[in-house]
């Protein structure tokens, strides 16, 4: 087994954080690294499992954790391979020991992280209505054939199968998820020859957006706009598409007489992607907010932070402790690629509608392919703004209405460009995997340092050592020397390690699981009472 060095954390801590501030001050730097002060202390993800907590269990985690040299908790409620416990999520039990918990830190002088929401997947709950969730725009195709009258109802567009499947579902949200429809346009064209298709257009229009790391999908999406040679008369032709919309009855009849020719009618409509907050606890299982409105996140603060808020009281934090900072997790939530105001958002952002390229959203080629691609760029960036603007940053907003630092984990899965999208944040997140037990979540970190390098942040948070299944308390301290020093070499200066495991027992080895997932880094481990000399000697 290797040597544990018992100064190796504190070295990669004190070197990240003091050594810039106190450059040129040998004697600051050596009286640091002899006693870090609280800033340069590791934090870990404090993880409760759906109910399964007690006030005696939280206070000997917290005395732990502070007897350990930890600084402070990220908070986080999730419901993943453990039966349920008593406390029901949002529960005025749950409540109070959420009080109890930050004032336990503020005691011990720690500091804890309130999360966006429940699970670990972003920011929503029961809470959020079908309107204020994720959408998309989908569309149905009828033919028809001139000159004649059209009379019919149109088929009602379908939505897409949620990203993460329908396993999360209560039959309340399948029925939402299935039932919400809202009409947006009707627009027929002549139905072009033959069959030509944007390559990969599912991606490219955000109707999904799947994992680098877990999944292997490209970190950018190419624009092959040269060299392309597709006939005009395969094309939509832009300028005689014919808007419909005003023809189209509330039951989705249209009404149209239809010019001489072959025509495609399509009928465009907004859905809700489905999306929830895997993997809440029960109670709080619910759709995520529409990532392009503020009002969306207006309806969540009120219904979660808010109330945690108004429960603690004005003195939840004194000084550096207690509750001092707002954390969104991971942006796990797939993409989306429309909402209520996106037609407006898009047409002041690129100075063109954006109505006669719709059909390039099915991969249609719309003028030619160099056109649509352009379009979908276009959406792509505008999402990318809109999502910056209405969810990060407006999270970040609220963080500093109420005193508190803004971190977060901008990377993976989302509709979004990473790096402007974590530029937000007071402290940029990224997240590496354990080795051995890890997912290819590296190019996170360089993102990270790239975030805070390039907009001043001075300190880099990581996820650190996250552990897959089959890890099974296969790690230690000594063994994760080397790849924390890796870490520190790429620019990383606060180390959130994953996981802390809440033990509601006091009498129980090794105690609770977060289901299968580690590195098991809790006071029931057997390691645990040399943890303090790894971390702060």
């Amino acid at each position: 087994m290797p040597n544990w060095p018992s100064k190796c954390l504190a070295t990669l801590s004190l070197l990240a954080i003091c050594g810039a501030a106190y450059a040129g001050k040998p004697d600051m730097i050596a009286q640091n690294f002899k006693s870090p002060p609280d800033t340069a202390r590791p934090w870990v993800y404090w993880y409760f499992m759906d109910g399964n907590q007690t006030e005696a269990g939280m206070k000997a985690d917290l005395e732990a954790m502070k007897a350990a040299g930890i600084g402070g908790a990220i908070m986080l409620d999730v419901n993943i391979g453990i039966q349920k416990g008593p406390v029901e999520f949002m529960s005025d039990r749950w409540q109070q020991d959420f009080v109890f918990a930050v004032t336990e830190a503020k005691s011990l002088g720690l500091q804890i992280a309130m999360p966006a929401g429940p699970g670990w997947c972003g920011a929503g709950g029961p809470w959020i209505t079908p309107d204020k969730s994720m959408q998309d725009l989908v569309a149905s195709e009828t033919s028809a054939e001139g000159p004649s009258h059209f009379d019919t109802v149109l088929p009602k567009p379908q939505p897409r199968t949620p990203f993460f499947g329908m396993g999360t579902f209560t039959p309340t949200l399948e029925q939402q998820w299935a039932n919400f429809y809202s009409d947006q346009y009707v627009i027929a064209f002549p139905t072009p020859d033959g069959s030509a298709k944007i390559d990969n257009s599912d991606y490219k229009a955000l109707y999904y957006r799947s994992s680098v790391s877990s999944m292997g999908a490209p970190p950018r999406i190419p624009s092959p706009v040269n060299g392309i040679t597709i006939p005009e008369n395969q094309c939509i032709s832009a300028d005689k598409i014919i808007d419909l919309t005003g023809k189209l009855g509330p039951d989705g009849h249209l009404n149209w007489n239809v010019p001489a020719g072959r025509w495609t009618i399509m009928r465009f409509g907004r859905t809700i992607t489905g999306q929830t907050t895997r993997p809440a606890p029960d109670a709080g299982l619910g759709f995520e907010t529409d990532k392009f409105s503020k009002e969306a996140l207006d309806l969540q603060f009120k219904n979660f932070e808010d109330v945690l808020l108004q429960k603690l009281g004005p003195d939840y934090r004194s000084g550096d402790s207690g509750l001092t900072t707002f954390h969104f997790d991971s942006w796990e939530m797939a993409s989306q690629n429309w909402s209520e105001k996106f037609r407006q958002e898009f047409t002041a952002a690129n100075g063109y509608d954006p109505l006669p390229y719709l059909p390039a959203l099915t991969g249609r080629v719309v003028g030619s392919e160099e056109q649509s691609e352009r379009f979908l760029w276009d959406l792509r960036h505008t999402a990318s703004d809109l999502l910056v603007e209405n969810q990060g940053q407006y999270l970040a907003d609220y963080a500093h209405k109420h005193n508190l630092q803004f971190s977060e984990e901008p990377y993976d899965l989302n509709p979004s460009a990473d790096l402007d999208l974590g530029s937000v944040a007071d402290i940029p997140m990224c997240e590496f995997w354990s080795r051995s037990w890890s997912l290819p979540s590296e190019y996170s970190c360089f993102e990270a340092t790239s975030i805070g390098h390039t907009n001043g942040k001075k300190v880099i948070g990581a996820e650190s050592f996250t552990g897959a299944p089959g890890e099974d308390w296969h790690q230690y301290p000594g063994s994760m020397k080397e790849q924390l020093d890796w870490a520190l070499a790429d620019g990383i200066n606060k180390y959130v390690i994953h996981r802390y495991q809440h033990q509601p027992y006091l009498d129980r080895f090794p105690g609770m699981t977060m289901g299968p997932y580690g590195v098991h880094w809790d006071r029931t481990e057997t390691w645990w009472s040399m943890f303090q000399r790894f971390i702060s000697t």
